[in-house]
């Protein structure tokens, strides 16, 4: 016979080419007898690999549909703790939190998906003015989880996103976000205070201030555009200009 897994041609029990069985199997899904060259289960559809991964169930649902609700509930939970954690707290230095509260323990049945990832946002910017870049390393993983559960994606949330890959040790990710922001709006602020945002994490000082050059030659025609993605960051976003200008 030829074995299921390497092709090669076997006998007995195993593939004396890759150790393989070539007896009969168990579906690892439902417990339905498989045969050796069987590659997904006559009963329930699921991959005859015992890894259970891509093969469609009844009803349309990948056979690693549980670990894949198991891994967003962790994320919930884990976005539930860090904002459990978050009190309210001065903002940072040119910034503008866009979700603290301003008083007493965060009432999480108040908060919608947005808003608790916006919290996560404002407690690694603070981190971060701060000093506290321990602590910003820690909390943005479980920001852009957080933003990565969101339907749909605005350009200020993009920012935000962009601003915590920094954080997270991934300019790569701000220029990327950068980028998409930059597709609708090429004269976008975001943009231009990502990508140089993401030069300065490189140590690209060339780079950096090319995208300052940038910020400056959009900011008042941006500015007068009236977007309300502008509106929570305002004053940073003046506060920004003016540490380029007196640079």
């Amino acid at each position: 016979m030829t074995c299921p897994t390497c092709g090669a041609t076997a006998s007995g029990k195993f593939c004396s080419n890759c150790g393989a069985s070539l007896g009969a199997r168990a579906c690892s899904q439902c417990g339905a007898s498989l045969s050796a060259s069987a590659k997904f289960c006559h009963a329930c559809g699921a991959a005859a690999t015992g890894s259970g991964g891509g093969a469609p169930r009844p009803g349309g649902l990948p056979a690693a549909t549980p670990w894949f609700v198991a891994g967003g509930t962790v994320v919930v939970l884990l976005v539930v703790l860090a904002v459990t954690q978050l009190r309210p707290a001065a903002p940072a230095p040119g910034a503008a939190p866009v979700g603290a509260a301003t008083g007493g323990p965060v009432d999480l049945s108040q908060l919608s998906p947005r808003e608790a990832a916006d919290r996560l946002f404002d407690r690694v910017m603070i981190e971060r003015e701060s000093g506290k870049l321990d602590s910003a390393s820690f909390f943005a993983p479980m920001a852009l989880q957080a933003y990565g559960m969101l339907d749909n994606l605005d350009a200020d949330a993009r920012f935000h996103i962009g601003l915590l890959e920094v954080a997270a040790g991934n300019p790569d990710g701000a220029d990327a976000q950068a980028d998409t922001i930059a597709q609708s709006i090429p004269t976008h602020l975001y943009a231009s205070m990502l990508r140089a945002e993401a030069a300065r994490a490189r140590g690209d000082s060339a780079a950096a201030k090319q995208a300052d050059a940038t910020y400056l030659r959009n900011y008042d025609a941006e500015t007068a555009a009236g977007r309300p993605e502008y509106e929570p960051h305002a004053s940073w976003l003046a506060s920004y200009r003016n540490s380029i200008t007196n640079k």
